[in-house]
């Protein structure tokens, strides 16, 4: 993948997945801008290595629109925009309203907004693309988080729409990964449990979300597709 002058954005790179992205992207060296919800070690080394880091609020419709207008501050144009931004929430009793909209503004507005307000910064740039980093979980929903999976399975869904609409200009693809990392607090249990979901049974780490995203920056002749990273877990 050749460096380009315009940066590459990804959202919510504050740690895990996100964080070694631009790390790598920084490795070939491209230009990165992230956001972040919450200040994390691991944005000193992104603000070290010269990548520019902005806070953002993407609950609501201002806050998206705020950080829109300070990007077009920074930069006039935009290699590729990489929607990782994500939230993990239950809805619990009295409570699934909230929930529901929080998670439909940070996975399904935010992109949404972001795409349209910024497809003129896109086009200035030769490739161009729009990767959606979605969920495996989206594709057979879930009993304990259906308002997670509905804006993920929404979030598939702009896949296709700004596929069709941006072409030739600018391709957009997504990503559904199912698990990639443990946190340091799961449990022995609750780790076999995860690894045997999948025929793999295997715990790849970020590097395959990133070898994927890499692959759809790189191919010319891919768009409206989303890519599913989940060591065959719908063969089980």
């Amino acid at each position: 993948m050749s460096a380009s002058p315009a940066p590459i954005l990804i959202t919510g790179a504050a740690q895990r997945v996100g964080l070694y992205c631009a790390e790598r992207l920084l490795d070939d060296g491209h230009s990165v801008i992230v956001t972040y919800r919450s200040e994390r070690p691991g944005l000193a080394t992104l603000r070290e290595r010269g990548a520019l880091v902005l806070q953002a609020d993407f609950s609501s419709e201002h806050g998206i629109l705020a950080f829109i207008a300070e990007l077009k501050g920074h930069t006039d144009s935009l290699r590729a925009i990489v929607h990782n931004a994500s939230d993990w929430l239950t809805e619990t009793p009295g409570d699934e309203a909230a929930a529901f909209q929080a998670l439909f503004s940070v996975h399904m507005l935010a992109p949404y907004l972001i795409n349209l307000h910024c497809a003129d910064l896109l086009q200035r740039s030769t490739p161009a693309d729009i990767i959606h980093i979605s969920d495996d979980v989206a594709r057979k929903g879930s009993a304990r988080r259906p308002a997670y999976c509905a804006s993920k399975a929404g979030l598939d869904n702009l896949t296709l729409s700004f596929a069709a609409r941006f072409a030739p200009r600018i391709k957009v693809n997504g990503i559904a990964p199912a698990l990639l990392m443990f946190n340091p607090e799961d449990d022995a249990a609750y780790r076999a449990k995860a690894l045997d979901k999948s025929a793999l049974g295997i715990e790849p780490g970020p590097d395959v979300l990133y070898q994927s995203l890499r692959y759809l920056l790189d191919n010319p002749y891919v768009t409206g597709t989303t890519l599913t990273v989940n060591g065959g877990r719908h063969l089980k």
